[in-house]
């Protein structure tokens, strides 16, 4: 997997209309120093806001919904330079969800292609930036593993400004297998 360079102050080069496609994790809100909320991304960016309607919508609600609901587990740390993270167990489901949208949208190329055709391995992002990797894991460390049901998947949007992404709507996964 590549590893992800420094981001600048900036953040990813995010324009009008840009979205993604998220699993929320509020389980490890409290350990996120992240202007954004405790997230794996699935899928970013996905297509542009203005094409999730009607048959797109409808064609995404029954692909996610095609996928049994799971729990993943966050068992401790990692990092790539400038960024700490937390890897997902199973990282499996995942995988899977976003090999699903992207045959069904092969127009979406995660992460615009920076880190390669297959993008980054499912994560959850900790800390970016400058001073990231001088922070102590035993900042962080407390109340792991971290456990999440994974029930939907999160569209959000970005106003390309800066400001934080817009949570728009959720994809209900299917029933446990």
């Amino acid at each position: 997997m590549p590893t992800p360079p420094l981001h600048d102050d900036d953040g990813w080069p995010d324009v009008p209309g840009d979205t993604a496609l998220t699993i929320q994790v509020p389980e490890a809100d409290p350990l996120v120093r992240t202007p954004a909320r405790a997230h794996v991304t699935v899928l970013y960016p996905f297509l542009p806001a203005h094409r999730i309607a009607g048959e797109t919508d409808g064609a995404l609600r029954e692909l996610v919904s095609a996928v049994p609901a799971f729990t993943l587990t966050f068992r401790g740390l990692s990092r790539w330079p400038g960024v700490l993270y937390m890897a997902p167990f199973p990282a499996d489901p995942l995988r899977a969800l976003t090999a699903a949208l992207r045959r069904r949208w092969p127009e979406a190329v995660p992460y615009r292609g920076i880190f390669g055709a297959d993008g980054l391995d499912p994560h959850l992002t900790l800390a970016s930036g400058p001073g990231t990797d001088d922070l102590p894991d035993d900042d962080f460390t407390a109340g792991l593993p971290l456990r999440a049901p994974v029930t939907e998947v999160r569209l959000i949007v970005s106003d390309g400004a800066g400001t934080p992404w817009r949570d728009v709507r959720g994809y209900p996964l299917g029933r446990p297998a």
